[in-house]
């Protein structure tokens, strides 16, 4: 039985309390916050009794019994939260994005490799459903060899972010740097897993919204020996709209991914359709209603790190895998302020 601690009882703490109490094997033993409203409310939303909620890290690591613990707080926190779970031996998963700096990314991962202790990053949008369909059908050759990908992401979010406008993470008003950093680390991964390390980028960012300091929009372009991408990334669109925009405001993402191969072209729509159109122009429907599953995608991948603790394989988004995604975050802002290529 593998005893899990959680630190962190904010928005996305539902994913992963309701996926640790699907696994088998696993027993969340702790959750911590020193918002003690909002630690009691989600404590008793998912059953735990009052002796095994706690105010800090600390006294959760000095009164329960864990094996693991799972991190769910800015990235701000994350280094000394790394710090102390891998002094107390603890194998570790942590939020994204991972850290604030390549330095610091670097740092905590020397960190849990001298405790002896292992270090993934929750980094869930490659377990989405129709990510992992689409790395099979490259797998199986269905595309052939590749030529073209272009990977849209819209939503019309950050242009509804006025004061007096209630958002389920206010503090995405704040950021320096938003979209590519908050986001990017999803993007830069799942792109990494499906298609590889790129060996150059460039990048154009743009703030649209009056009401953020970072940027909201940009174009990235990925470059490879033999193929290359487009990222076309927004909050700050209205091209995709499914549906008249409502209140409270929340976030609507909508995905496109349209891969060209000399066999075929593989498209995954922003309904979640995934079809392949053929040398002949023939467009076929394989697979229906993939929606961006965000629940079930930490299922898969919690249920991915306890796999890996139980065999002792490398986690797919291990801490130091996460540092070529980083690095891909931190160098688009370089490769924007300066406008210059950036070669890996």
């Amino acid at each position: 039985m593998w005893k899990i601690g959680v630190v962190g009882a904010g928005y996305w703490s539902d994913k992963h309390l309701k996926a640790w109490q699907r696994i088998p094997g696993v027993q969340i033993q702790g959750l911590c916050d020193p918002d003690t409203l909002k630690l009691h409310k989600k404590g008793e939303i998912y059953g735990l009794s009052a002796d095994t909620l706690y105010a800090s890290l600390d006294e959760m690591l000095a009164n329960a019994d864990l094996d693991v613990i799972d991190i769910i707080t800015a990235p701000g926190t994350h280094p000394e939260l790394v710090g102390r779970a891998a002094q107390a031996g603890k194998h570790i998963m942590c939020q994204k994005p991972f850290a604030r700096s390549i330095e610091e990314a670097r740092h905590m991962v020397e960190t849990a490799k001298g405790a002896n202790v292992r270090l993934m990053v929750t980094e869930n949008w490659r377990w989405l459903q129709p990510i992992q369909k689409i790395k099979q059908m490259l797998v199986d050759g269905v595309a052939g060899h590749l030529n073209t990908i272009r990977y849209i992401h819209t939503d019309y979010y950050s242009p509804r972010f006025a004061p007096e406008n209630e958002l389920p993470q206010p503090f995405f008003r704040e950021m320096p740097k938003m979209l590519f950093y908050e986001m990017g680390v999803h993007w830069y991964d799942t792109w990494r897993f499906l298609f590889g390390d790129p060996k150059r980028l460039y990048a154009e960012t743009r703030r649209v919204s009056p009401y953020i300091k970072g940027e909201d929009a940009g174009l990235i372009t990925l470059g490879y020996e033999d193929y290359m991408g487009l990222m076309d990334m927004s909050w700050a669109t209205r091209q995709n709209l499914p549906d008249k925009l409502t209140t409270p405001v929340l976030p609507n993402h909508q995905e496109q991914l349209i891969i060209e191969g000399d066999k075929a072209t593989v498209k995954l729509y922003s309904n979640g359709t995934i079809s392949v159109i053929d040398n002949n122009g023939i467009e076929v429907k394989v697979s229906e209603n993939n929606s961006l599953d965000f629940e079930e995608s930490h299922y898969r991948l919690q249920s991915h790190f306890i796999d890996c603790l139980n065999t002792g394989e490398e986690f797919q988004t291990s801490g130091e895998d996460n540092l070529k995604t980083l690095e891909l975050v931190f160098e688009t802002y370089r490769s924007a302020k300066e406008h210059r290529v950036i070669h890996f």
